[in-house]
């Protein structure tokens, strides 16, 4: 077994790098953090390729002498942590000491840094954790770090980073919630040399979360009042249920000022909805908690994304408490006002109403060419014989073995499925264009996704193109949808997207034409009368005993198991 030695002080801190920063998203939040601790009151962040070129950060705030600085880039040396006493009690961002050597490990790296009361700063060069130069400096008070060649030596870790424009969406990310965070800051944002936001200082909460969400979307946030309990105080804003959204990304919860996630939130989140969000989808939510220090550990996680509570379910009880209030209020304030005796009705302006594309007619597309599906002859007979109808939603069928359900909206899901991943042209779906086109702001990291798979939407009859500043502009949808609300269905296609972890083209195509395949048959009757001809159909797919989500489009009830349910489990002769 070989000998135990001690970790040479460079490799331990790239060690470190591996767990503080996972990519340049990484890095930009803990010099952001940094800088924010420092009372910063203006942040400008550059990048270039994605911040693997170049990660700039420069801050107005109280700058280091020169022996702070220097001590700065050794591991474990913080301004901000004095004892293990003050684990109970921290307010600043960070707290560890590890994020600046760390990144200095794993880059070419660069310090200059002036208190306001010096004449001069200090500027210090650091290349893979070994100090280059250190010198005198002119320039302004505050600090810059800048990052050149982010894992330049620790190529392992290099080469899984993802595309530039996936990188700078998540950095973009990243600022929009320090943005969000401390809304008091100026916040600029530099891509690749042009200039992405410059949020003024001195915002309202309120302003920049409309400025995150859109001006449509903002009109209907829901205002959480500040709500108390146990030395806990939430206040926020959230989205009606109707805009609730597949996954958790869409929630932004600040715990003293500092970006977290916790299952104790999102449940009390949803809990203050009362059932009125479908399974599997989850508020809308910019909340700020203010909480004891006492009563959270946030050192359990090496990013400092996760937190423990040591009384979740109080925090819970006040959020959700705060969310039916919130509606609550909300719900009144769109009541009419009626009138009495005494007094004149008051005259109600009526907003704006919404201009959404025209409903389309249904395009019943289900017959197919055996060139389409290449399977079972068409001539084959099909095994089942039509009975009847239950409810007017499934067909009954008898089979030589027993009794078959037939769900014909199951059924037409695989017929259109395999219908478009087979179609030999390549055309798709086919497509009518907007009168009115539809802007959507999904957010700078969906933004990225669905633009990168920009072919796949058109080949899905949906056409966008980057409108700028995180907005997507959708020029045309499929011929066949009947859409009341066509934003909230392009962003459950993102979401869908979002949530197959960085799909390839051919998977992008697939998920696509399952969720619309889901939508064209929710617009139409079943008609189970319908079956045989349905049938037939269906047993040229390839797949045809279930629906493209798995749900079963036939299910049979044997003979022998029906007999075995009325003989009350007896055994059954033959």
């Amino acid at each position: 077994m070989p000998r135990i030695r001690i970790l040479p002080e460079i490799l331990a801190s790239q060690v470190a790098a591996g767990e503080v920063v996972e990519r340049p998203a990484s890095a930009v939040k803990e010099l952001v953090e940094n800088s924010l601790d420092a009372g910063a009151g203006e942040i400008l962040v550059e990048i270039r390729r994605g911040g693997a070129a170049l990660l700039r950060v420069i801050d107005d705030g109280s700058g280091m002498s020169r022996d702070d600085a220097l001590l700065s880039l050794e591991r474990h040396a913080t301004s901000k942590l004095s004892d293990s006493a003050g684990l109970a009690t921290i307010r600043t961002l960070g707290f560890r000491g590890e994020a600046v050597p760390s990144i200095a490990s794993v880059s070419r790296f660069r310090l200059i840094t002036r208190e306001p009361d010096q004449m001069a700063g200090t500027e210090i060069a650091v290349e893979g954790g070994v100090i280059r130069d250190v010198r005198e400096a002119g320039c302004a008070p505050g600090t810059t770090v800048e990052v050149k060649d982010l894992f330049y030596n620790v190529p392992a870790r290099r080469k899984f980073l993802r595309a530039e424009t996936t990188e700078a969406a998540h950095i973009e990310h990243q600022l929009r919630l320090h943005a969000l965070a401390a809304s008091s800051v100026r916040f600029r944002f530099r891509k690749d040399e042009r200039e992405v936001f410059d949020l003024p200082g001195g915002m309202s909460r309120h302003d920049r979360v409309r400025w995150m969400t859109g001006t449509e979307l903002g009109s209907e946030l829901v205002v959480l009042p500040l709500t108390h309990g146990n030395g806990i105080a939430v206040e926020g804003f959230i989205l009606p249920a109707a805009h609730a959204r597949k996954g958790r990304r869409h929630q932004c919860v600040f715990l003293n000022g500092r970006p977290v996630e916790d299952s104790a939130i999102s449940r009390g989140l949803a809990e203050g909805f009362r059932g009125a969000l479908s399974d599997g989808l989850h508020p809308c939510a910019w909340l700020w908690i203010d909480l004891e220090p006492s009563l959270v550990d946030v050192n359990v996680h090496p990013a400092k994304r996760e937190i423990r509570l040591h009384r979740p379910h109080e925090l819970r009880d006040v959020l959700t408490a705060a969310v039916r209030d919130g509606l609550a209020r909300a719900e009144a304030a769109r009541r009419p006002v009626v009138a009495t005796a005494a007094r004149p009705a008051p005259v109600l302006e009526m907003p704006a109403p919404r201009i959404w594309p025209a409903a389309l007619p249904v395009q019943r597309q289900f017959e197919m060419p055996a060139a389409v599906l290449p399977s079972a002859p068409p001539e084959k007979a099909v095994p089942f014989r039509y009975l009847g109808s239950l409810h007017d939603r499934f067909a009954l069928l008898e089979s030589e073995d027993g009794l078959v359900l037939l769900d014909p909206r199951a059924a037409r899901e695989r017929i259109l499925y395999e219908r478009w991943l087979h179609d030999a042209a390549g055309c798709g779906v086919a497509s009518q264009a907007l009168l009115v086109p539809v802007l959507l702001e999904p957010g700078p990291r969906e933004c990225e996704l669905a633009l990168r798979h920009r072919d796949e939407f058109a080949r899905a009859g949906i056409e966008l193109e980057d409108f700028g500043s995180g907005t997507l502009r959708i020029g045309s949808l499929p011929e066949f949808l009947q859409l009341s609300d066509a934003r909230s269905f392009l962003t459950g296609l993102i979401d869908d997207l979002a949530a197959g972890q960085s799909p390839g083209a051919r998977l992008a195509f697939e998920l696509l034409a399952k969720a619309l395949a889901r939508r064209a048959t929710l617009t139409e009757s079943p008609r189970p009368q319908e079956a045989m001809r349905l049938l037939e159909i269906l047993f040229r797919c390839d797949l045809p005993y279930c629906a493209p989500d798995g749900r079963p489009t036939l299910t049979e009830f044997s003979m022998r198991e029906l007999e075995r349910r009325f003989s009350g489990g007896k055994p059954v002769l033959f």
